[in-house]
């Protein structure tokens, strides 16, 4: 998840700084990291329940959640202003 996570910081840049062509390919790699982010962490919340330390536990869940939690506003960021860059096509 963090590793995802950290894909945003490269598409937003595609965005401002890539080429202007590819400013939709920048949109749609934001809806794959948004899937990945959100399918694994649905796989830490699941497979957290069978670990048998469960403050291991809980630190899993509470990076993952953390995460989920921002995925939402960074994607959103990123959409909006690929649209605002086709708009201004």
């Amino acid at each position: 998840m963090r590793v995802a996570y950290s894909a945003f910081d490269l598409i937003e840049a595609m965005v401002k700084e890539g080429n202007p062509n590819s400013v939709s390919d920048a949109g749609v790699g934001a809806l794959a990291v948004r899937s990945a982010i959100y399918g694994a962490y649905m796989n830490v919340r699941i497979n957290s329940v069978d670990l048998k330390d469960r403050s291991v536990a809980d630190i899993l869940v509470a990076e993952a959640q953390e995460i989920y939690n921002k995925t939402a506003g960074r994607e959103k960021h990123i959409i909006d202003a690929v649209l605002a860059t086709l708009s201004s096509k």
